[in-house]
């Protein structure tokens, strides 16, 4: 008689295998690389105006480095800023800034007057950064209101490492930049949707197995 004799098959399964939803530190590291350009923007925008001293020197130099700014961290944002857009936004809201800012503390630079000046100029720069970005952008406003905090830190930061601010840069120095695109970036990764290159590293990958 004869036996039937079962032989297991090997079929293939798919399943899922969830990777990481976001490259999070790969993104904000690239956003705090960024800190890179607030040096140069400084540079250009004193060979533009000059020292910070009048109305025009504000708003020209602070206007210059605000696009300079802006270029940079669009370039380093992971495609998430419109390069033109963020560029224009920041040359504008940091040169009414500036302009403000300055004029209402007497163009003085000491640590007060300074961070006084930077939460003003942070005032406009942060509304005017906000209404570009883009639509997909969860809770813009955050990124306005936080925007005179993180501005003035920055010309806190660079005051109390002992740069030179008496010069009248147009904007602070290396290590207030640094702080400030490491906190800054932290909030923009929060507010800003997904890639398409980050969506194909957080979706499910789907791999075979043998059961």
């Amino acid at each position: 008689m004869r036996v039937p004799v079962r032989i297991p098959m090997r079929v293939p399964v798919r399943v899922s295998v969830r990777g990481p939803m976001r490259p999070a530190l790969s993104v904000w590291g690239r956003w705090t690389a960024g800190f890179l350009a607030f040096p140069i923007a400084g540079l250009v925008g004193r060979a533009a105006a000059g020292p910070v001293d009048d109305v025009m020197s504000a708003l020209v130099g602070g206007g210059v480095a605000g696009a300079v700014i802006g270029a940079g961290q669009a370039l380093v944002s992971s495609g998430r800023l419109s390069l033109p857009r963020w560029s224009v936004a920041t040359a504008t809201g940091g040169g009414l800034g500036l302009l403000l800012g300055a004029a209402l503390v007497g163009y003085r630079t000491d640590l007060g007057s300074l961070a006084v000046m930077g939460a003003v100029e942070g005032v406009l720069l942060g509304v005017a950064q906000a209404c570009a970005l883009p639509r997909t952008a969860r809770l813009p406003w955050l990124w306005a209101a936080a925007m005179p905090l993180l501005w003035a830190t920055g010309w806190t930061v660079t005051t109390l490492a002992g740069v030179g601010v008496d010069v009248r840069f147009t904007v602070f120095g290396a290590t207030g930049a640094l702080t400030f695109s490491a906190l800054s970036g932290v909030l923009l990764h929060g507010l800003l949707p997904p890639t398409v290159t980050d969506r194909a590293a957080g979706s499910d990958s789907l791999r075979e197995v043998d059961a």
